[in-house]
This record gives C-alpha cells, sequence and structure tokens, in this order.
C-alpha cells in the first residue's frame, strides 16, 4: 500500500498564480472555461475577449463572468443568457441592480492537503455508452447535476456489481492546476464499503498524475459528506455558495 504524502499545509506555495479579482479556484467556472475546458466555452456572438461564458447545456449548468466587480462582465452575461433566462453563476458574492437572485444555496470548498492517492484495480473507465447507467445511478444517489455530455469534461471511473454500475465519481471543473472531483456517489443498497473512498482516490491518482491537484465542492448541509473528505485528507479552503440569478427583462 503506497504511504500517505506527508501533510503540507495550505499556503500559496500550494496555490497556483492568482487570475484578476483572486484565485483560480475563487472563480473557478471562468478560469476552467477560459482555460483548460475552453473547447466547451459558449461566449455571446461578438467580440474578441469575452467577458461571460458557459457550458453547453447538455454538459453542465454553469456560467460565470471574468470579474464580478466588472459591469462590462455581467453586460456580457445578459447578451449571452438572454432577458429574463435564469442561469447559475459560479464566484459572484453580489449581482448588480436589476438582476435577481432566484436561488442560492450555502456551499464549502474543499483542496487536498494530504490525500492518499492510488488506482483502483475494480475501477474501470466510464464513457458516453455508459451514459443511461450512469443517469441511472444518478437519479438514484442525488450527487448534484450530471447531465448527457458531462461524461465528456473528463475522466469518470465506476465499480460494478455483477454487471451493474453501483459507484461512480469523476473530474469536473478544470481551473488551471487544478481538478474538480464530482458526482462521488455509491447506489443506496452498496453503501457502507468504502466504494466512494475507493473512487475518489483513484480519480485523485489520475488528476495527480498529470501534475493538477484535486478540488471538491459539497453544500454546508452535507455533514457527512464533509466528514469523509477530511479524514480523507482534503481541507476546508473557503465558503462558498451555488447561485442562480435571474437576467433583467
Amino acid at each position: 500500500m503506497t504511504p500517505p504524502p506527508q501533510a503540507h499545509a495550505l499556503d500559496e506555495r500550494l496555490l497556483p498564480a492568482p487570475v484578476p479579482g483572486g484565485h483560480v479556484l475563487d472563480n473557478p467556472v471562468w478560469a476552467a472555461l477560459s482555460g483548460p475546458h475552453a473547447r466547451f466555452a459558449v461566449t455571446a456572438a461578438g467580440g474578441t475577449a469575452p467577458r461571460a461564458a458557459h457550458y453547453p447545456a447538455d454538459v453542465a449548468p454553469f456560467a460565470a463572468v471574468a470579474d464580478p466587480a466588472d459591469p462590462r462582465s455581467w453586460e456580457d452575461l445578459a447578451a449571452l443568457a438572454g432577458p429574463g433566462a435564469v442561469t447559475g453563476v459560479s464566484g459572484a458574492l453580489t449581482v448588480p441592480e436589476g438582476w435577481e437572485t432566484v436561488a442560492s444555496i450555502p456551499g464549502v470548498q474543499l483542496v487536498d492537503t494530504s490525500l492518499r492517492a492510488e488506482a483502483d484495480p475494480e475501477a474501470v473507465r466510464l464513457g458516453p455508452a455508459d451514459v443511461p447507467e450512469i443517469l441511472e445511478l444518478i437519479a438514484l444517489a442525488r450527487p448534484g447535476p450530471f447531465l448527457p455530455r458531462t461524461v465528456e469534461l473528463g475522466t469518470y471511473l465506476g465499480i460494478r456489481r455483477e454487471g451493474r454500475l453501483v459507484a461512480m465519481a469523476g473530474e469536473r471543473l478544470r481551473p488551471p492546476g487544478w481538478t474538480e472531483i464530482s458526482a462521488v456517489c455509491t447506489h443506496p443498497e452498496h453503501r457502507g464499503g468504502g466504494l466512494a473512498t475507493r473512487l475518489v482516490r483513484a480519480v485523485a491518482a489520475g488528476i495527480r498524475d498529470r501534475g493538477d491537484v484535486p478540488f471538491l465542492h459539497t453544500t454546508e448541509a452535507n455533514a457527512s459528506a464533509i466528514r469523509l473528505y477530511e479524514s480523507l485528507g482534503f481541507t476546508l479552503r473557503r465558503r462558498t455558495s451555488f447561485t442562480a440569478v435571474r437576467v433583467p427583462q
């Protein structure tokens, strides 16, 4: 068994260079869409330097602005989404006058500081052909949003029992230098056997192999998940919120 890495402080030596408006993990959707996930970025027509972007509707339900303090970023998002549209926004603590906050769920962001990452011999790579079965598991386990093309965002691994997919985890957002672990879930009939832990470690091993640092999000109310992730070697970096806003009419 590979020994756990030596724990290290969550300081600037761990963090990549900051971006305008803060650190890349303060606005991870924008950092991903303007970086490693640029091929997925949908932006408003016209202009050579968009200040807002979102993922395709069948990939992920996330939008972001380049600088939440810049009114031009919100103008770009309004042009992109359309009058009266509701969209999820990452990295914004407040919204401009005229915008409506439709929902805001308190969440937490945790980063790997002492996780033992290791491959799992039972884990199998999941792809587009597995999406119907993935969506069935997501509907039962409810780990968060997962859409027909979410599997294209990165590596997704699963564990099967008698041919049936019973647990999975994978990669979602990819800000420069970081990769988010997401869709961690286990079929209700197979919980308690450590499958989620094994898959988190296996996904993290692939992330580490390419030089990125794993991180993840969960709701603030999900105390059991937070305890699990902290026991595995994740550290709370910041409190955040999952926010949906309505574009002014």
